[in-house]
């Protein structure tokens, strides 16, 4: 429950925006895991694959093999699905999936308003459907996290063939010629290289990987020689089409009911570490949905995160009971961008999100505050409201919602699309991972996404690293 106590701490790459336009000029805090597992070990752990139109899109944009139907058993390679197996999931793979323990009572509050709204109930949004409401499965284990590197990494790292660096900082990749043949990293404070007798992966995230390609000589020319960055290949799309997925926090104090406010206390913190459960072992954004804004549209362009606590500039608040509605724009049309500044690799980039410079974009949350306030007032979560505090009854125009949003809209920790994998101009890898005009170098992870899916984005990394891992095998 706790996740979001690690923002800011020695374990989060402490990243941040420049001041974004669409965001009435603010730094957007941009959280990173700086740990093994990467993100997956300070996330809110919700397993969420996507819709099938958004992998069918890739396809449609050049990347051939990566439809629905072409990834859903890589989907079910990964899975260790708690429900069992069926056509939509599989029992036999690394990554934990399963049910939250124990729904607060708000939560449940919450989707039975739903329900009185007469929106769809979606018991698996992972299953033939995304849209409708339901509660979130999470990547835990018997009431704790399981992140990529419990999945993955922990169970081999005896094994002979595989050495695990940690407090090593890459600095660069090395090539000779058009070749990559290892890396540079730094450690205890001395420079270091490590050679690829076959080829280099990286897999640092959609913000460290084209920072890295950019630092080694690989990105838009101009830019390198800005820096005196020696170019190994003119390629100007690393660090282009970076995507995001907005969330405005609509928040609601409540009485009579029991909230994540005093999860932290002591009996609580007893019954979770002597046997598991309770409340701490919520990971917060409980329950949810997906939803079309306009019943022409082919796929949901909304999700809700509802959360049973006050949770305000990313964190969880005791100030007082409450729950907070996260709306989510999950098919955005704006895009960013990050760039050097410097040609040392200790100075973080510029990210330029870009988000929510386009006016339908806006339009869509617009709509989305206005149905979190509508399942606030139905009767079974309604009855538990005593005030609506974020943005307030008073902002009631379209022309004041916007302006809320734009002061009070941050970013889901969903970073993709810097590295695109297609065949155009732009893209950065080809559908087999390879970097464009380069030889011995791949990218694995959600940079590659050419464009964001519907939903949390831990799972479909995820598929991509297993779907790399065959392509690698292959050669």
């Amino acid at each position: 429950m706790a996740f979001s106590r690690l923002f800011g701490t020695p374990v989060d790459w402490g990243l941040a925006s420049e001041p974004a336009a669409g965001f009435a000029g603010r730094r957007l805090m941009m959280p990173r895991g700086k740990m093994l597992g990467g993100s997956s070990g300070m996330n809110a752990m919700i397993y969420i694959r996507g819709h099938r139109l958004d992998y069918d899109g890739w396809v449609a944009a050049g990347c051939a093999g990566w439809g629905y139907d072409d990834v859903l058993p890589w989907f079910l390679r990964a899975e260790n699905q708690s429900r069992g197996a069926s056509d939509y999931h599989g029992v036999d793979g690394p990554l934990r999936v399963t049910d939250l323990s124990r729904l607060q009572p708000l939560t449940e509050a919450f989707l039975a308003a739903a329900e009185d709204a007469r929106f769809p109930s979606n018991p698996d949004f992972n299953g033939p459907s995304q849209e409708g409401f339901g509660p979130y499965q999470v990547t835990q284990y018997r009431d704790r996290r399981w992140s990529a590197a419990d999945a993955y990494l922990k169970p081999v790292m005896r094994r002979p063939n595989l050495v695990v660096r940690t407090g090593a900082e890459v600095r660069r990749v090395l090539f000779e010629g058009s070749r990559a043949i290892g890396v540079e990293y730094r450690r205890n404070g001395r420079l270091s290289s490590v050679r690829a007798r076959r080829a280099t992966v990286l897999a640092a995230g959609a913000i460290a990987s084209p920072h890295l390609l950019l630092l080694s000589g690989v990105g838009p020319a101009a830019e390198l020689e800005s820096l005196e960055i020696p170019v190994v290949l003119d390629l100007p799309g690393v660090g282009r089409n970076l995507q995001d997925h907005p969330v405005v926090p609509v928040g609601f104090h409540t009485r009579g009911v029991e909230t994540l406010r005093r999860a932290r206390s002591p009996i609580s913190i007893a019954r979770y570490f002597l046997g598991r459960g309770g409340p701490l072992a919520s990971n917060v954004a409980e329950a949810g949905g997906f939803l079309r804004t306009r019943s022409e549209l082919p796929a949901p362009d909304l999700q809700f995160h509802f959360a049973p606590t006050v949770f305000k500039e990313h964190r969880m608040l005791n100030e007082a009971e409450g729950f907070t509605l996260g709306v989510t724009l999950v098919a955005p049309r704006s895009r960013g961008r990050l760039s050097l500044v410097s040609r040392q690799p200790e100075h973080a980039p510029a990210i330029e999100v870009g988000q929510l410079t386009e006016q339908p974009d806006v339009d869509v949350l617009i709509e989305g505050v206005r149905i979190a306030r509508q399942l606030a007032a139905r009767g079974p979560l309604g009855r538990f409201v005593a005030r609506e505090y974020q943005p307030g009854a008073d902002v009631d125009t379209p022309p004041a919602v916007e302006d809320f949003i734009r002061s009070a809209a941050e970013l889901l920790y969903h970073p993709v699309g810097t590295c695109k994998m297609g065949v155009d101009s732009e893209a950065v890898v080809d559908p087999s991972l390879r970097v464009h005009g380069l030889e011995g170098l791949r990218v694995v992870d959600a940079s590659v996404m050419p464009v964001i899916v519907r939903g949390n984005t831990h799972a479909p990394t995820v598929m991509i690293a297993e779907r790399a891992s065959e392509l690698i095998e292959n050669g």
